[in-house]
């Protein structure tokens, strides 16, 4: 089992900063406190709106972030020609509403091939890898691998804003389409909502290789700091991990 990845979203330590117009807390010294805590990669997404990163903070991270960026975007015109001038390692397509808070679930593939198509193919052949965010759904997965996507992004808001036994029947969900995507060739990734007390059971399914978390970390930030809210989770995120290994291993041993 490959090393899971962490991607830490910076998007609200930009909501913080343009609280009040200036240049505190600066993103790329948040970008470096995340990389010595453990993170893999900078996630940021553009949104329309710009009601928290702004362009110029996609060419600062593109430039001077040592860490992979990974850029969250719609499948507009204008946000192409934003990952085509800045080359992030990758970009993930996400669905995006004006009047919404958060991304409130994941793009119908299925229904949206052609258009996600073209676009897949224009920043594909940049040599940026492209992941499509998705609901756990067999049938988003297999339109995301027929249009060439590389990866997909599960959206795990259903499974964190839920409890009981319907948070259990979310997680197998979960799992069935992280194990579905992996089958079809896809890598598989995962986001939205995790914190603390969610973040374990997802971690340790096997076929998921990259976490991107960034609401929990940065309002935690705010009682630990940066560093430590980042270096909890990648802990958090190591020990399920290696459960699931041990588990593996027993389970192959018997």
């Amino acid at each position: 089992m490959t090393k899971l990845r962490l991607g830490v979203n910076i998007d609200h330590v930009a909501t913080l900063r343009n609280a009040r117009g200036r240049l505190h807390p600066d993103l790329l010294q948040a970008a470096e406190i995340a990389m010595q805590a453990g993170a893999d990669g900078i996630t940021a997404h553009l949104r329309e709106d710009r009601r928290h990163i702004q362009d110029a903070d996609i060419v600062a991270l593109a430039q001077h972030n040592a860490l992979p960026l990974n850029l969250e975007m719609a499948a507009t015109r204008s946000m192409l020609e934003v990952a085509l001038a800045n080359q992030p390692r990758a970009v993930c397509l996400v669905p995006e509403k004006r009047q919404e808070l958060t991304t409130e679930g994941g793009l119908d593939v299925a229904a949206e091939k052609m258009h996600l198509a073209s676009y897949i193919k224009v920043i594909g052949a940049a040599g940026i890898e492209v992941a499509l965010f998705i609901d756990p759904d067999f049938a988003q997965v297999q339109a995301a691998k027929e249009i060439g996507a590389l990866a997909v992004e599960l959206h795990t808001g259903g499974y964190c804003n839920t409890q009981g036994a319907t948070r259990e029947d979310e997680l197998r969900r979960l799992t069935k389409t992280a194990k579905h995507a992996a089958e079809l060739g896809l890598e598989c990734h995962a986001g939205h909502g995790l914190c603390l007390d969610t973040v374990a059971p997802v971690a340790a399914i096997r076929e998921i290789n990259e976490l991107n978390i960034g609401h929990f970390l940065v309002g935690e930030a705010v009682f630990v700091g940066l560093s430590e809210s980042v270096r909890i989770m990648r802990a958090r995120m190591d020990a399920a991990r290696d459960v699931s290994l041990e588990e593996i291993a027993r389970r192959d041993s018997a």
